[in-house]
């Protein structure tokens, strides 16, 4: 069998779509006669006769007719406006942070109301391990921070990193829930589009966010899509936000 159509028959079993990290995960390369098998896969994805990209490190079978209806919506969205709201990209990159959580050995904790939202060909439960934010501080605090997309907690049940995934809204919001948490030594993530950087640096500027400015770090689709397909590249995901 080529190597194309084990990658074919990969995605096939697994509903016509994959992340590059899912086959790499299940290609069997063992008798690929190449060093570098995974930079293969990459390559043989690309392949037009056969394949199309969804997302950065999402593709699917060119040929399949069967999608599920989440994927379906996300190659959808691909198409809409940049403040247009995209809930199921939104469910995406919440579930590709709490894969990433998890790799790093962290509790993953999502708010109760996404927990049924569509995750590839499951549901984001299926991606976290707790199901409450553990007791690290007052009442107040936590009922503030409940809402946050994803919190990593690490194993003292401290929050390590919190994320927020901007579409449509103004970053107020999410900054707004990290200022209660500035008495704490926690990564503070804005996960959005490139192209709403000079938006969030133009927000995080206003005098309310001075305490936040050097705290909070904008990240990219492509960023984290680029550390969910290789993290093993950084020895840490502190190493991967330059803070080490």
């Amino acid at each position: 069998m080529k190597q194309y159509e084990q990658v074919i028959n990969v995605m096939d079993e697994n509903g016509g779509f994959a992340t590059l990290g899912y086959l790499n995960e299940n290609v069997d390369v063992s008798n690929w006669k190449t060093k570098t098998p995974f930079a293969s896969i990459r390559r043989i994805v690309q392949d037009e006769r056969f394949f199309f990209k969804i997302k950065p490190g999402l593709w699917a079978l060119k040929n399949y007719s069967d999608l599920p209806k989440n994927i379906l919506r996300l190659v959808e969205e691909e198409k809409y406006d940049l403040d247009k709201d995209k809930k199921y990209t939104h469910y995406y990159y919440q579930g590709i942070i709490a894969e990433i959580g998890k790799i790093n050995q962290h509790q993953v904790y999502i708010p109760a109301q996404d927990k049924n939202k569509p995750y590839l060909n499951g549901k984001l439960q299926d991606v976290i391990s707790i199901s409450s934010i553990p007791q690290f501080t007052y009442q107040s605090i936590l009922k503030s921070i409940k809402s946050i997309d994803v919190i990593w907690m690490n194993s003292r049940n401290f929050p390590n990193s919190v994320f927020e995934v901007e579409h449509s809204t103004k970053f107020k919001n999410s900054l707004c829930k990290y200022h209660e948490l500035i008495d704490f030594k926690t990564n503070m993530i804005i996960v959005a589009d490139e192209r709403k950087r000079r938006e969030f640096d133009s927000v995080i500027s206003l005098q309310a966010f001075s305490k936040l400015k050097s705290r909070v770090i904008f990240c990219n689709y492509k960023s984290l899509d680029d550390y969910h397909l290789n993290p093993y590249k950084y020895s840490n995901f502190n190493n991967f936000l330059g803070r080490n």
